[in-house]
Order: structure tokens, then sequence, then C-alpha cells
């Protein structure tokens, strides 16, 4: 069976809070955790009033003293917001105080706006910094050599899985020339996916860290009892998506009284633009879901799958999980 993990953002629902938002996050990693689950990852956002996993490090801090065996990480840690330096002793921390179940994927892009970009108060000059930026924060992890000059403390020998993520294919050449993991965003810019994957594959340099290429795909899954049941939980995700790209993002909003609603909700050209970005979705009933997904992992071969679910209700989502894990332990 192919390995599922969960990518979680802590989506604050319309009438809810950030605090609602934490509670939840708790319970759907205890509930990833009891499921099976490999790994429960936390992104990256800023200045987005429905994400509330800006403070990512002390979310993750949070989520792996509420559980005991899943594996927790970032997907990702922006790392042109931060310092190496800064990150290595985040992580660092949480690799003493949680060994062996801290993962530290890291992204180049911001995760926010310009102006939120600017706050952040670390500019960033170029693609051509991340790849020295990674270096320079992995090195952290080393033990210390005599004579150096900055360590990380803690840091220094501590154990965690780092991993590159991406949405094109830099991230995947760069994963490749340093040997590391790669995590590939297709679950919102599946566009460059194949021929991401293809080039980490035959590029891939064995390195300490990894001895052969080891790749992770996002996917949408939104699973409930019907087919009809899941296109109407998954019109929140759409919505979501179409006001984000209007430059609306808001919090999350309750689902449509029926999957085919969207049609309504937006234009052609933006349901056109949102096929797109959510094509790599599974929605449906478990069946739907095993189907899809058997199809999806014999064209793509990945490794690991990561699933995200942006659903209102908890319980719908705490559902869905379960829902996906059932179809995907059912594929021969």
């Amino acid at each position: 069976m192919i390995p599922l993990s969960v990518l979680d953002l802590a989506p604050i629902a319309e009438g809810s809070d950030a605090r609602t938002a934490f509670a939840n996050m708790r319970a759907l990693a205890q509930h990833a955790e009891r499921l099976g689950y490999r790994r429960y990852w936390l992104a990256e956002h800023h200045n987005m009033p429905g994400i509330a996993s800006a403070a990512t490090a002390v979310l993750i801090g949070h989520v792996a003293g509420a559980t005991s065996t899943i594996r927790v990480g970032a997907g990702g840690v922006m790392l042109p917001n931060h310092a190496p330096l800064q990150v290595a002793e985040q992580f660092g921390t949480l690799g003493t105080l949680y060994p062996g179940r801290i993962d530290l994927g890291l992204g180049r892009a911001p995760g926010t706006d310009a102006p939120a970009t600017r706050a952040l108060r670390r500019y960033y000059a170029g693609a051509d910094e991340f790849p020295a930026d990674v270096v320079e924060l992995l090195a952290y992890f080393e033990p210390v050599r005599p004579g150096q000059p900055v360590q990380a403390v803690p840091g220094a020998g501590v154990e965690i899985e780092p991993w590159i993520l991406g949405s094109s294919l830099f991230g995947a050449q760069l994963a490749a020339k340093l040997g590391l993991r790669y995590a590939f965003a297709s679950h919102f810019a599946p566009a460059a996916m194949e021929e991401a994957l293809a080039l980490y594959r035959a590029r891939f340099e064995p390195s300490p860290r990894q001895a052969a290429p080891h790749a992770m795909l996002a996917v949408n899954i939104v699973c409930a009892d019907t087919d009809d049941e899941a296109r109407r939980l998954f019109t929140t995700q759409q919505q979501a998506f179409v006001n984000l790209r209007r430059g609306r993002p808001g919090l999350v909003p309750p689902p449509l009284e029926s999957g085919d609603a969207i049609d309504a909700f937006c234009s052609p050209m933006e349901k056109a633009g949102i096929d797109q970005a959510l094509s790599c979705a599974a929605v449906g009933s478990p069946s739907t879901v095993a189907a899809w997904i058997r199809d999806f992992v014999a064209r793509h071969r990945p490794d690991e799958l990561i699933v995200t679910a942006n659903i209102h209700d908890p319980a719908a989502r705490l559902r869905s999980y379960e829902l996906a894990m059932q179809a995907v332990a059912s594929i021969a």
C-alpha cells in the first residue's frame, strides 16, 4: 500500500477562529496517527485570513507533543523568509525534543503577497540564493568542525529529514543535485509535475542523506459516503481557490448546496482555471477515490502521497481522511 500523509494549513473556517483551528489541527493529527498516516505536515503561509499555520515550527511542536509515532514536519518552511541559522535552531530543538520524528520541507516561495514579504524583513534577491541557503542550513545539522565560527545549538548532530518542495523544475533539479527527497505541489500546481518527476529521477545524485530518489506527490482527496456528497464538500476548496484568484482570500467557506452549484458561483473561465489547478483531486465515495488513486499511482509512480482536504466541517474532514485511508487499503 502506498504511504499516505497529511498536509494541513490549520484552516480557519467561517464562523470559527484560530484557537478552534488549532484544536481541530490537533484532533486531525491524532486521528491521522490512529489511522496509520505516515506524516503530518504544516505549510507556512502569511497574511491569509483562512490559514493559521504562519508560525509553522511552533505548531509542529504542538502536534508532535500531542502525538507519539507519526512524523511531523513542515511542508514547508519558506526559506526566503528566514535566516538559515534560525531555522536550524528551531528544527534542531524540535529534533531534540522528538527524535526521529521531525521532517523539514524547504520551499523558495515566500508563501504570501508582496506587502507581507516586505513586512517579514528579509529581502530575497532571487532564486540563486535559495540553493546556497539550503546548503548552509543543512550544514548546521552536521557535527561541529574544529574552529567552526557559528553553531546551531541545538542542531549540530540532530537527526531531521530534509525535503525540497517545488511546483516547477527548479526544485526538482536542486533536490536531485543535493541528493534529497522531493515533494511536488501537484495539489494546486500540477502543470509541471510529470516533467519535474522525470528530471528529478534522471538527475538524482546519491548523497549521505538519500541513496536513491524518493518523490512524494500532493493530492486533494475529499471522500464521503457518496459521490454527490463528496462533490458538495469539494465546493469549499473550489470557492476558496476562486476567491484567492480574485484577490479576495478569506475564511474557509461552507460548501454550496451541491457540487453543480460551483458553475453558478464562478465564470466559465474561472471554472476552467480551478479545474486545471485542482486536477490532481480524488473526489467521491471510497470506491471512486480508490479507482482514481490506483490510476494516479500507476501513471506517476510516486513513493508517497500527501493528502490535503480543505473541508469546512471538522467532522466531515476527519471522516474524509478515514475513508481515504480505507480506499487506499482496498487497492490490490
